[in-house]
């Protein structure tokens, strides 16, 4: 199976909530992950509101064209709901 996103929806803070296809559901806080060039705009809470599910690759992304695949948003949501399961 093909991962990819089912729903993409912004939060505040710099955070998604997420389905996956596996199933999978949760919030993602991508605040430590916007470093680099490509990621400075989403920065601004505007530019970050604009996430969604792109219709054809079936990931998070963003109006200005920044898109995440959905196999890091998985690993990282993973990770981050067991730091807060510990």
């Amino acid at each position: 199976m093909i991962l990819h996103t089912t729903e993409v929806a912004p939060l505040p803070d710099y955070r998604l909530f997420l389905r996956f296809n596996n199933g999978e559901a949760g919030e993602v806080d991508l605040s430590a992950e916007m470093d680099g060039e490509v990621f400075e705009a989403l920065r601004d809470p505007n530019v970050f509101a604009t996430a969604s599910q792109h219709p054809l690759m079936r990931t998070a992304a963003w109006a200005n064209g920044v898109d995440l695949a959905p196999e890091f948003l998985l690993d990282l949501m993973r990770a981050q709901q067991g730091d807060r399961a510990a």
